[in-house]
Order: C-alpha cells, then structure tokens, then sequence
C-alpha cells in the first residue's frame, strides 16, 4: 500500500506509540485522523507537527472504552476524509493489580478500551475498506500478552487477546484485500514506563534485554509503517523488544 493521500484512523494518537505513528504516516503523505482522550497540548503540538509534514490532521477527542465514541471517531474521518483506508488500534494503557487486588470495574474497562474497541472499530471501518478493495489494520499488543509475568493480570489478557483478534480478522477478510496485523513492543521508553524506578530499568537493562537498551517508540511506529505498506504480510505478530522474549533466560 502506498500511503498518498490515503485516511488513516490511529487511536491513542497523540503520545508515545501513537504519535510517532502518526508522524511516521504524515511523512508519507497519509492524511490523519488522531483520535484521544483529550484533545491537549500534546494533540495541539502534534497537529502542528503533522501540518508541518504537508499532511491534513483531524483531532478527535474520544474514549475507546466507550462504543459509540469509537464509531463517531470513524463516521467523523470519513465525514472529513473519506472512508478509512489505515486502523492503527494503539490506545491503552497500563492496569496495575494482581488477581486479587485487582477490582471487577478495572478488570471490566481494560476489556472495553483494549479489547471491545477493536470489534467496535473494525466493524465501522471494514465496509468502507471492503468497498474499495483495500484496507490495513494495525493493532498494538504487547510482549506482556506473549509471557507470563506475576502483575498484571488484566494487562496480560487484553493484549494476549489482541492477536488472536488479528489473526481471526486477517483470516476472515483476506479475500477482501483488508490486511491485519499486530505489534507487540517491549520496554518502550514512553509515558507508560515513566514511573518505573531506576532500580527497576538498572535490570532490565543489564538482565532481562538483550540489546541492554530500551526501545524507542519511532522503531515501533517504523513496524507498524511497514505492516500498513507490505501487502504481503497479514495474520502476523511482530514483536520490538530488544530480544526480550527471545531468551529462555
């Protein structure tokens, strides 16, 4: 897929993973829809950055967690751009709590936001791919959706789910020419790890990665750009985790 003048929809757009695919899309000559919580400084200046690229950028301020918003973020792209020819899923966040610590509503709102999103979202933006005989759906996982680790629950299973979700979806409108695929980033030095104590990062960086550096969320979005433009590669998982899950210990 060539990304000119083509609509992409990224949730989650304006920080971290998100932005930088966006930025990446822009410089490509995508239009983009960038959809977030809140439309905030971060959105003002990220709108700026994509104009900046040549690029037409929609700010969309929306809760994935909530159906109906999700749909409007759609409706609203293809009111200003068209139908949606790029999904970029990267809104989320992290859920803190062991089995039993963990309450019944935050366990219920990482479902809605990571999980029941994507099934909102795919079926606003597949008819429209479907008619054009074309469409790429990138949906962000995690490595903690890969292996096991002792918090966390919630997390875990969301984004253990998210690529199943892409390979029943790729399976399913592969005849369609709708391609989808999914990343898994590991320590990715954004918002998400910034509470994470030094001693913490000290380990990771001389035990657990074998690339003894974390990732940066550009070497994310530069995957993502490539599963949106490769129109060969569908059902995939694609992991960015400096070696972290590649190792027995």
């Amino acid at each position: 897929m060539q990304l000119q003048n083509k609509t992409c929809l990224i949730t989650g757009g304006t920080k971290g993973i998100g932005a930088a695919t966006a930025l990446s899309l822009a410089g490509q000559g995508a239009r983009l829809a960038v959809a977030a919580r809140h439309a905030d400084e971060n959105a003002r200046v990220l709108e700026k950055r994509i104009e900046a690229l040549g690029s037409q950028c929609l700010l969309l301020a929306a809760d994935m967690g909530q159906p109906e918003q999700a749909v409007r973020c759609v409706e609203q792209t293809e009111a200003r751009f068209g139908p949606v020819d790029v999904l970029v899923h990267a809104a989320g966040g992290p859920v803190n709590g062991g089995l039993l610590d963990l309450t019944r509503d935050a366990w219920y709102e990482a479902f809605e936001v990571h999980v029941h999103a994507v099934f909102h979202l795919c079926r606003a933006v597949i008819p429209g791919m479907k008619r054009k005989g074309e469409g790429a759906i990138v949906l962000v996982s995690s490595v903690a959706g890969i292996r096991g680790i002792k918090t966390n629950i919630a997390y875990q299973a969301v984004k253990g789910v998210i690529p199943q979700m892409a390979r029943a979806l790729a399976f399913e409108f592969a005849g369609d020419n709708i391609r989808v695929n999914c990343v898994a980033p590991g320590i990715i030095r954004t918002d998400f790890h910034a509470a994470m104590p030094p001693e913490v990062k000290k380990h990771n960086l001389e035990n657990r990665i074998p690339l003894h550096r974390e990732g940066k969320p550009e070497q994310v979005a530069h995957m993502i750009r490539e599963l949106i433009c490769n129109d060969y590669v569908t059902g995939e998982t694609v992991v960015v985790d400096g070696g972290l899950t590649m190792r027995i210990c």
